[in-house]
């Protein structure tokens, strides 16, 4: 007999609701209560950045912030959750992670993984672990190592994982955040971009470490902020075809080399107008609707960093447009701001044995979403990414 159960995966860059403490708040939760709509029976958060970038100071008022989650109406019917959240700033292991686990009463037939004992247990009430993690056996978390990234800022990059079994399915979940692009000029360099390989050797050692034989493996969701971007290189070429180029480089002194200051393309004609703009932390292109019409559909092409991964891993469609970086101010929230080319950097990523479990009803209704929260609210710089299906299990 088949079982089916509801479910709802979210993930969120939450770092500039900390940023802009109270501005931003009110809003992205009263947007993240509509998902309520569609009735899940377990739910899993994944947040990144938490307490953003001053998390010295913000550290309290994300506690307050998971605590209103915790408590809002929608949540009423889930009698057990599952809480971690990464916050002493000062180790050296410190990731800014947060996974959130909440269980509707009406599921009964759920475990978690403890990794040290390596067997399941049943899951009751609710479990928060606020702190280092370490020591806590249903969640294994990791900092990436100094040496993947040696030419960069050493960040609070790195993944944490839970293990499930829902009605005898077992399933890992992942939450991640991999390196961002430092310089809008690097990244366009050359193709693919030194920040995209950097990317490509993290995520190939996630995988490679929810993969071994430690534990034995079992289908997986990988969702968070892998901070994918866009072909930066082939994307500029393609927007700048009838576009005049100059570039301004500065001496830093008499001995070093021109480094490159900015990029301008000018249009050949009405009035030779700044077509796009390239600085380190400047990406200004002059019709921005590009990023948002259609979806940003033709733009797929050129985000590419998934597809070295193909044979491990696959996604629904995506069908609406880049998550980041969205302006913060919130009478603009459709808008992107001009500091990074737009792409989409929050993602819900799966291995392919799960593909056979989430449920496709034969009579095409469509069942499975895949989407951004808050298309028109201002939610901060990365839009909130959640997929809802539901989950196919065989009774023993």
């Amino acid at each position: 007999m088949e079982i089916y159960t509801d479910v709802l995966l979210v993930t969120a860059n939450v770092g500039s609701l900390f940023d802009n403490v109270g501005e931003i708040e009110g809003d992205w939760l009263r947007e993240f209560s509509t998902v309520h709509k569609y009735k899940p029976r377990f739910i899993a958060l994944h947040f990144q950045e938490v307490g953003g970038k001053d998390y010295t100071s913000n550290m309290d008022h994300a506690e307050n912030f998971f605590r209103t989650i915790e408590t809002s109406p929608g949540m009423a019917d889930f009698d057990r959750a599952c809480v971690y959240i990464d916050n002493v700033f000062k180790s050296d292991s410190f990731t800014a992670l947060g996974s959130m686990y909440y269980i509707h009463k009406s599921l009964k037939n759920i475990q978690q993984y403890d990794f040290n004992v390596k067997e399941f247990k049943a899951v009751s009430g609710c479990n928060k672990y606020v702190g280092s993690l370490e020591g806590v056996t249903t969640v294994e978390k990791e900092k990436f190592p100094k040496n993947f990234w040696p030419d960069f800022k050493w960040s609070r990059k790195g993944y944490m994982r839970t293990r499930w079994i829902i009605h005898n399915q077992p399933l890992d979940l992942v939450n991640i955040h991999l390196f961002h692009d430092a310089s809008n000029l690097i990244a366009c360099d050359s193709s693919p971009s030194v920040y995209s390989t950097n990317r490509k050797t993290a995520l190939k050692y996630v995988i490679s470490r929810i993969s071994d034989s430690s534990y034995s493996p079992v289908p997986f969701f990988l969702f968070g902020d892998f901070n994918f971007r866009l072909d930066t290189l082939s994307l500029v070429q393609n927007l700048s075809t009838s576009a005049d180029l100059q570039t301004v480089k500065m001496v830093k002194n008499k001995d070093s080399s021109n480094e490159v200051e900015k990029i301008i393309f000018k249009e050949k004609d009405n009035d030779h107008k700044v077509l796009l703009h390239i600085e380190t932390k400047l990406f200004a292109y002059l019709h921005q609707a590009v990023f948002r019409e259609n979806n940003g559909k033709e733009l797929l092409k050129y985000d590419k960093e998934i597809y070295e991964f193909h044979e491990i891993i696959t996604e629904e469609d995506i069908q609406f447009p880049p998550s980041y970086p969205y302006s913060e101010d919130n009478t603009k929230p459709t808008q992107y701001m001009n500091t990074r080319c737009p792409a989409w950097c929050d993602r819900i990523l799966m291995s392919h044995g799960v593909k056979d479990i989430i449920h496709r009803p034969e009579n095409g209704e469509r069942n499975v979403v895949y989407n951004t929260l808050g298309s028109n609210v201002c939610m901060g710089d990365h839009k909130p990414v959640f997929l809802r299906f539901t989950l196919k299990t065989i009774a023993h």
